[in-house]
């Protein structure tokens, strides 16, 4: 029993060797440089979500540098024969760059970016929305442009993104799934899943993103799922082969739907919609409560 336990005892700790990330050895004619990075005036170095470039600091004959090395790691170590070099590192939206001189021997290098980072999450209620259900975009204000430029559109809800220090405009809106019946009026785009449409649950806030420091934003979406039915009674079946057309009060067109009892979501508020079945039109008025998912009824009268 002994002799056993002492042969797995050695097996785990050489399945745990193995395991181990390998520490970067020299090679002939190479020096190895260290790279970390802080966020910051941060102490600690960073864990994730960089990506780390090294160019020939020599530029090419047409003008580019040549790019040696590429690493994801956090902390790569990277072997590097003596000369000149530039590093590039990029965080999100944040980057930073400094040149180096590599000689016979091994160089630690750690980079500060002066930057933030962001991390947004929708809800409804005290409930959170899963992140493949929001499209985010991220708007730089600019000066005499009321709409802001925008330069993120692939963020992704719980994803820690890094920004340079300063103010921004975010926007959430809500992808509603496409189900048998949907016309498909306002297809999401993007990064979003290939059955999805934009809803109009929007949500947008003004921040300021500190440096060295993650920034956690909550936007609340207030919506519920709508089944629409065009019924002879309340409460009788569904009549199929229904178009339906979803307006606003002032007329907006916000979705068309076909088939019996097609669903939808729509943000908190009043709507008009709007039943075709057998050439005849039918119309009715009804209101969206937030989390109040529920049937409308459209009487065939």
């Amino acid at each position: 029993m002994r002799i056993f336990i002492r042969r797995l005892v050695f097996a785990l700790l050489a399945f745990a060797g193995a395991l181990a990330p390998a520490v970067a050895q020299s090679e002939p004619g190479k020096a190895v440089l260290h790279l970390s990075a802080v966020l910051g005036q941060a102490s600690a170095p960073m864990q994730a979500g960089l990506h780390w470039r090294v160019f020939n600091e020599r530029a090419e004959a047409d003008g580019s540098h040549a790019l040696v090395a590429e690493s994801s790691t956090a902390q790569p170590s990277i072997g590097l024969t003596p000369g000149d070099y530039v590093i590039h590192l990029a965080f999100g939206l944040a980057s930073a760059t400094k040149r180096i001189s590599m000689g016979d021997e091994d160089r630690t290098e750690r980079l500060t970016l002066n930057a933030g980072a962001l991390r947004i999450v929708g809800t409804r209620g005290d409930a959170p929305i899963d992140a493949n259900r929001l499209s985010l975009a991220i708007y730089v204000p600019e000066r005499n442009n009321p709409e802001a430029k925008l330069v993120y559109s692939k963020a992704k809800a719980g994803d820690i993104l890094g920004l340079p220090e300063g103010a921004y405009h975010i926007v959430s809106t809500y992808l509603d799934s496409v189900g048998v019946g949907s016309l498909g009026v306002g297809r999401a785009g993007g990064g979003a899943p290939s059955n999805a449409v934009v809803t109009n649950s929007i949500v947008s806030a003004d921040i300021k993103v500190p440096s060295g420091k993650v920034l956690d934003v909550t936007l609340r979406h207030r919506y519920a799922t709508l089944t629409l039915k065009l019924v002879n009674t309340a409460g009788a079946e569904a009549l199929a082969n229904t178009n339906f057309t979803i307006l606003t009060p002032g007329g907006d067109l916000i979705r068309e739907l076909i088939g019996a009892f097609p669903s939808l979501v729509l943000a908190e508020g009043e709507y008009v919609v709007i039943a075709r079945h057998d050439s005849k039109t039918y119309q009715s008025t009804f209101q969206v409560q937030s989390g109040l998912d529920r049937d409308v009824e459209v009487i065939a009268q």
